[in-house]
């Protein structure tokens, strides 16, 4: 890559990084909050609820009805709120006004993923768009695996508001840095809203939004789950456990950027979805044998779990390119990854209150990443229907 693009790749990730802490830090903090606040833990739990709903449904409408000549200022001020609302949060005397600067937060930073992704690939060499997207996405898994802990143990010592005070700052360096480096970014046609809306009608942005749909179902919802199937198999503590998904995470976060401009994106997607699905259905039975073993499907679930966004990511993009709206098309997946995860915890939860094994919600988590395997088929043999063969095949 370029040196400036370098530099605003490096620079945005360092905004996810802040986002991915941000994502997480707040269910460890409740605790806290409900002491301070003198309320339920159902009610200081709902924080999570706005900050995820807002993040994953309010940011495809603020980036639907941004400009598209005006995607650097609107990158700006999205993370300059970010960075506001976080230290608002902490300066915040009352629950109310906590959660409203909680929604303000997640709508600004589901907003700011998107259109950072796409300023990145804007200003990035053709030949290492992957890569790019590859580094944001490694930078957020970064900050959940890493970022949350640290958060946490700060809390502990200095109170919850540290921890969001540490997410701002954070989130403030990138901003500075954005703000100096960021190079202005090809020149963008403005679509008219009802243009923009034309994408909830193209069968391929929605067969991919299926695919990250189904992924999340099967992997976040099951996350949900896992200290319940690990305490099922005589583990008292999911903390290996979790790490250990969390460094996948981030190395298949990162590892995948080398492989996303090689290879085609429908060959890596399928490859992905074939790996989540073993490593989920393969877990309880490794669990049975042994918990050491275990960590063989964890760090895998994790690394494809995580790495799967980025070949999304750029297929999204790629499809909506000639329209100008792919970075509608990234805040929508990031609407889909949402709604996957809160789905696919409430049908574990229906099942394990039907009395189902919880070794069972693995495997069927399993089967539905497998899934996804045939509406990739389905999208591929459509692209060759139109003449729209894969680069590599």
């Amino acid at each position: 890559m370029a040196h400036p693009s370098r530099s605003t790749t490096y620079l945005v990730a360092i905004g996810a990084f802040a986002l991915g802490m941000a994502s997480y830090v707040t269910a460890g903090l409740i605790p806290l909050i409900q002491t301070d606040f003198a309320v339920s833990v159902s009610v200081a739990g709902q924080l999570v609820t706005a900050y995820t709903l807002a993040y994953g449904l309010g940011s495809p409408l603020c980036v639907a009805l941004l400009p598209a000549n005006r995607q650097r200022s609107g990158l700006l001020v999205m993370l300059g709120l970010f960075v506001i609302a976080n230290a608002a949060s902490a300066l915040a005397t009352g629950f109310t006004t906590l959660m409203v600067w909680r929604v303000l937060a997640g709508m600004a930073a589901g907003t700011y993923l998107a259109i950072g992704i796409a300023a990145a690939v804007g200003v990035a060499p053709e030949a290492a768009r992957g890569k790019t997207i590859s580094i944001i996405m490694g930078g957020m898994a970064s900050g959940t695996v890493l970022g949350v802990p640290l958060g946490l143990l700060i809390a502990e010592r200095w109170g919850w508001q540290a921890a969001l005070w540490l997410i701002a700052l954070i989130g403030l360096v990138a901003l500075l840095g954005l703000i100096l480096r960021l190079p202005p970014l090809p020149a963008a046609a403005v679509v008219p809203l009802r243009r923009k809306l034309s994408i909830l009608t193209d069968r391929r942005v929605i067969g991919l939004l299926g695919i990250s749909l189904l992924a999340a179902i099967a992997s976040l919802g099951m996350y949900t789950f896992l200290a319940p199937l690990v305490g099922a198999h005589g583990q008292r503590s999911v903390t290996l456990y979790l790490w250990v998904w969390g460094l996948g995470g981030v190395l298949g976060s990162f590892l995948i950027g080398l492989l996303v401009d090689r290879f085609s994106g429908h060959r890596l997607t399928f490859a992905i979805k074939l790996l989540l699905g073993i490593a989920l259905i393969a877990l309880p039975l490794l669990l049975a044998i042994g918990p050491w073993l275990a960590l063989i499907p964890i760090a895998l679930w994790g690394a494809v779990g995580w790495a799967l966004q980025v070949p999304q990511n750029n297929e999204l993009m790629k499809a909506r390119e000639p329209q100008g709206d792919g970075n509608l098309a990234v805040g929508l997946n990031v609407s889909a990854l949402y709604l996957g995860g809160a789905l696919g915890a409430s049908l574990g939860g229906l099942a394990l209150a039907l009395q189902l094994p919880v070794d069972m919600l693995s495997i069927a988590a399993g089967l539905v990443a497998l899934s996804g395997m045939g509406v990739h088929v389905w999208l591929w043999k459509r692209s060759h229907a139109r003449g729209m063969a894969c680069p590599d095949s």
